[in-house]
Order: C-alpha cells, then structure tokens, then sequence
C-alpha cells in the first residue's frame, strides 16, 4: 500500500543519515575542518575524492557527513523543545480553559501570523551565532502547531468517560492530562514532530546559509552552500552533494511523517483510498 511504501521509503532515508551522522569519525576520510590544502582545492568527485574538494581542499564527502551530525542534532533537540513547549501549553489551555486558554489561543495565534523563520531570523540577530543560540531560535518559533492540535484534541477528550472517572477518583487535573489526556493525543503529535524535524533541518540550513546558524570551518550543509555560491558555475559539486543531503533528509523526513499520519490516522487513509 501506498502509506507503507512512503513509510519505509521514509524511514530508510532518515536511517541513512542517522547512520551517515553518528558513525561520521569512521566512515569520513579526512577531517573535515583541518585537512585543508590548497594543493587540492577543487578537485571534480573521483576515485580519491568521492564528492571533490572544495576551494580550501577539504574533502566534501567528510564534510557532508558530518554535517549530518549538526543537522540532525537541530532537527531533534528543537523539535523536541516545541513538542515540549506545544503540548503543555496545549494540554493546559485546552483542559482549564477560561482566562489561559484565551491567553494561549491569543499567543498562538500571534505565532501563526509570524513566519517561523523570520522570527528565528530577529532571534539569531540577538544571541550570538552558534550551535546553542540555533537550537533556542528554533526551539522557541514552531511549537504553535503542535499547542493547536494538543489543544483541539484535548477540548474533545476532556469530558470523556475516563477522564470524569479520574476526577471521581481524586487524580489532580496535571495527572489527568498526562496519564488519561496525553497517551490518546501521542499518535498525531508524533505526526507533527516528524514533520517539524524536516523543516527544524531546513531552518537551520537557511540560518548557516545567512551567515546566522553554524559559522564556517565548522561543516554545516547551509554554511557549504553559502561558501560555495562563488564557484556555482566552476565548481558545481562543492554545492551539489551539501545540497542533496538537504532534499535527501528533509525527504525521508516528510515520507516518514505521511505514513505515520496515515497509520495512526485511520480517517485520513480512509480519505486518500
């Protein structure tokens, strides 16, 4: 079926760079920051080269790999903060309702009305450029999705049978959410959080490419392909390979994303068939 093909298709991708990233050490032929030598500055992809030089004479192939390691890093741990960010701030407004939820609906909303990266661009302009600094810009801009859906979620759950049965019980409204509320929304955040790691990866790759994530020698693949704009036309490969390990990430990560939705999402694989 299709929703299993693009989730395999998927979950190969992704498990392709996660191996790439993590066993970068061992499968790099060089290092990608201090083996620079002008004496091989671009050199088309070859048998010694597999992705070429590039205009220091570092080995693209080592830096792509671990320039793995940086973006995945990104996608995950900032994901991870706006899941965290989203479904509480989701969970809470959506239970208690009243003044917070307003509050939160009105915060969310302001969120959805700003580009997520033009607000990680004026984030990046204040702290300084790095890894850290990355991580708080993207961690603190995507989350309004996820508190969305965490909250539409838990309005219709709220008053289910189980959850009147907690309250009867004596469970605290924060035991509630996380042990009755929670475990029956995971499914579509799991969806979201998927998805927001492709776009987490692209993000990052913007920023570098600005000059505003990952400063150079450092191998990032948005800082790659700003350095190679100058030699686009003499030197192709120095900006092709970083640049197929953008498509290639972010595509696994959308696959895997969709054939998750559809797998925990009976409705929507009803609707395509």
């Amino acid at each position: 079926m299709k929703f299993r093909a693009n989730l395999v298709m998927g979950g190969v991708l992704f498990a392709a760079v996660v191996v790439a990233g993590t066993f970068a050490p061992f499968l790099a032929h060089t290092d990608p920051v201090m083996d620079a030598n002008l004496m091989n500055a671009e050199i088309p992809p070859g048998s010694e080269f597999w992705f070429g030089t590039d205009a220091q004479g570092r080995d693209i192939y080592s830096r792509v790999l671990h320039g793995a390691r940086i973006s995945l890093t990104v996608g995950i741990v900032s994901q991870l903060i706006n899941t965290v960010i989203g479904v509480a701030l989701g969970l809470s407004a959506g239970y208690w309702g009243g003044w917070w939820d307003d509050l939160v609906s009105g915060v969310t909303n302001m969120m959805l009305a700003i580009p997520s990266l033009i607000f990680a661009l004026a984030i990046m302009a204040i702290l300084t450029p790095g890894l850290t600094s990355l991580l708080i810009a993207l961690g603190l801009t995507n989350w309004s999705y996820t508190c969305r859906l965490s909250r539409a979620s838990t309005l219709s759950l709220k008053n289910q049978g189980y959850v009147q049965a907690a309250k009867v019980l004596g469970y605290s409204d924060i035991r509630i959410m996380v042990t009755q509320i929670l475990p029956n929304i995971l499914g579509p955040i799991i969806v979201i959080g998927t998805l927001g790691m492709g776009g987490a990866v692209l993000a990052e790759a913007s920023l570098s490419f600005l000059g505003l994530g990952i400063r150079p020698p450092f191998p990032s693949w948005g800082s790659m392909l700003s350095d190679a704009r100058d030699q686009i036309t003499t030197a192709p490969w120095i900006s092709v390979f970083p640049g197929l390990a953008i498509f290639v990430t972010v595509l696994g990560l959308n696959l895997l994303g969709d054939g998750l939705r559809d797998i925990l999402d009976p409705q929507s694989r009803a609707r395509r068939a």
